[in-house]
């Protein structure tokens, strides 16, 4: 199967399986996706869900962020790991928005990657869930190991696993491509414990561990 086949085939099936697949960050607006994205670096969505309810609570809008002590903020967002940095970042970002972008999110990958502790990875979660703009593939922990797995490309690198995507995908898919490995990340391919047998893809990935075959006891 060459690959552009083998792309479309592995989008048919996810769609099929998992045709509610999306941004599993909890938000109400652009704000607080943003804030729940930068949050979720080397974090779970679920740990940052856990936190971002009182820290929106005290902090709605990004005025009262950027006006934050980032000693309370900290407090907040501790779990998160590396939260002094993160607190650093999210305060940043929220004055950048204030002073620069009248507290508007930005529409564009350039803008919101000047963002203090945003990145191109951040910028298409924003655009693609908010805003329904397909800039970019999302290329997380998740997309990065099952698209080498599957074989859709050889890079270790976000960027150009990215590029990879975003030739092997049309356009109006990119957002969507990227929620559906995951859920597969999250729910059959998980890093320590692949249920391949479970796997609709096992069949069409190289890296499947097949189950070995029992030999029938003679008597």
């Amino acid at each position: 199967m060459k690959k552009n086949e083998k792309a479309t085939e592995v989008y048919n099936r996810l769609h099929k399986l998992y045709p509610d697949a999306h941004c599993e960050l909890d938000h109400k607006n652009a704000y607080e996706l943003l804030i729940a994205t930068i949050l979720s670096a080397q974090c779970t969505d679920v740990r940052v869900n856990m936190v971002t309810p009182h820290l929106f609570k005290k902090y709605p809008t990004p005025e009262k962020l950027a006006k934050a002590n980032q000693l309370d903020v900290e407090e907040i967002i501790r779990s998160t790991g590396f939260f002094r940095n993160k607190a650093k970042n999210i305060i940043a970002c929220s004055a950048e928005l204030v002073s620069r972008f009248k507290s508007e999110i930005p529409k564009s990958i350039q803008e919101l990657s000047s963002l203090a502790g945003v990145g191109r990875k951040t910028a298409n979660v924003v655009l693609g869930n908010v805003y329904n703009i397909n800039e970019g593939v999302v290329v997380d922990t998740h997309v990065k190991r099952i698209t080498n797995l599957l074989g859709l490309t050889k890079f270790d690198d976000p960027e150009k696993i990215e590029q990879d995507l975003m030739k092997l995908y049309p356009q109006e898919t990119w957002t969507e491509i990227s929620h559906l490995f995951i859920f597969l990340g999250r729910r059959t391919c998980i890093a320590r414990r692949p249920q391949c047998d479970l796997c609709l893809l096992n069949d069409i990935c190289p890296s499947a561990v097949k189950k070995p075959l029992t030999k029938k006891k003679t008597t």
